[in-house]
């Protein structure tokens, strides 16, 4: 982006709080960025838009890749655009280790929802970042809240147990799911599950009904060997077709009931107090880590130390405590 080119953060602003669409992507665009300059303005327009920020409910969809997240996202969408909402899907794509590229094909996938008016797709790299999220993606939650859009949804890249980041970013985190793999209980991750507020059998049409019915008990069962959430919620399994636009509306009903329930109890704000904390704290750490790598003797001696590792002359662990100790 030409920063030359680029409106005052005041006008950006203002535009974006009247929903321009072509400024929102452009703010994204910006918080994107790696320029020192960009950041300093993108960290200005958010603090400015602030006000207008965490008014929506942000819903977190995971699962592994074939799942279906990008159909049952599309069927979501129109839902909830039937039912007067104005949903904000950020989809991230994994980037490739090699090139860095990524394809960026959520739009296409989600074809209808995307050219609605009331719904705003944004596909973005998940670049170097964990977790199956971008590394902006909290800022771009930010932008689109200020936009007006009431339902923000993450939908994750999809490739394991590092999914679990988009859970200290949303609010509802939905775990999307298969029946027909094996076992099914084989396929129950501790990590993840205990995380979920939400499950969903997915693809249970068809032939795969009964199955996915089947496999829904299954995990509604193992539930109940993990601890009571902190939210005092009972995490539901359901079943849906997002090809056949079922169980969709008793999926946001779930959604619906508890935000309704973690507001009366307050877990709602202090989740999203922790949250913002647990961002803050990260940050701080990125920060020190670069502060502490500009340093040159500290730089000489990383290099001097991963030499003496490429020649077996000392171990990681040993080369690792001498750092420590020098800082």
């Amino acid at each position: 982006m030409n920063q030359n080119r680029l409106p005052t953060v005041t006008k950006i602003s203002e535009e974006i709080k009247k929903g321009n669409r072509i400024l929102l992507s452009r703010a994204i665009t910006l918080v994107e960025s790696k320029r020192a300059d960009h950041q300093a303005t993108a960290a200005e327009l958010i603090e400015d838009l602030l006000p207008e920020t965490g008014k929506s409910i942000r819903l977190g969809i995971t699962g592994v890749p074939g799942v279906g997240k990008s159909t049952f996202i599309e069927a979501l969408g129109l839902h909830l655009i039937a039912l007067g909402k104005k949903p904000a899907v950020l989809s991230i794509d994994p980037s490739s280790s090699l090139s860095h590229g990524s394809i960026l094909g959520d739009k296409t996938r989600m074809n209808e929802l995307s050219r609605h008016q009331r719904a705003f797709v944004r596909p973005s790299p998940s670049g170097t970042s964990l977790g199956g999220v971008a590394k902006k993606t909290r800022e771009t939650i930010y932008l689109c809240e200020a936009a007006g859009f009431d339902v923000i949804i993450v939908e994750t890249v999809g490739v394991g147990q590092s999914e679990t980041v988009v859970k200290d970013m949303v609010d509802f985190f939905l775990l999307l799911m298969l029946s027909g793999g094996g076992d099914d209980l084989q396929g129950i991750k501790r990590g993840i599950m205990e995380m979920a507020d939400g499950i969903a059998i997915n693809k249970a049409d068809g032939a795969n009904k009964t199955q996915s019915t089947i496999a829904a008990r299954t995990y509604q069962k193992a539930m109940h060997l993990f601890p009571p959430s902190l939210s005092g919620w009972t995490v539901p399994v359901t079943t849906c077709s997002a090809q056949e636009n079922e169980g969709i509306a008793e999926l946001w009903e779930q959604v619906l009931k508890y935000e309704s329930k973690t507001r009366a109890n307050d877990y709602f704000r202090q989740n999203r107090t922790e949250q913002n904390l647990k961002w803050y704290r990260e940050g701080v750490s990125a920060i020190l880590e670069q502060y502490w790598l500009r340093d040159p003797d500290l730089q000489e001696k990383i290099h001097s130390l991963e030499e003496k590792i490429r020649t077996d002359a000392r171990s990681v662990s040993s080369a690792l405590a001498e750092i420590s100790q020098s800082l």
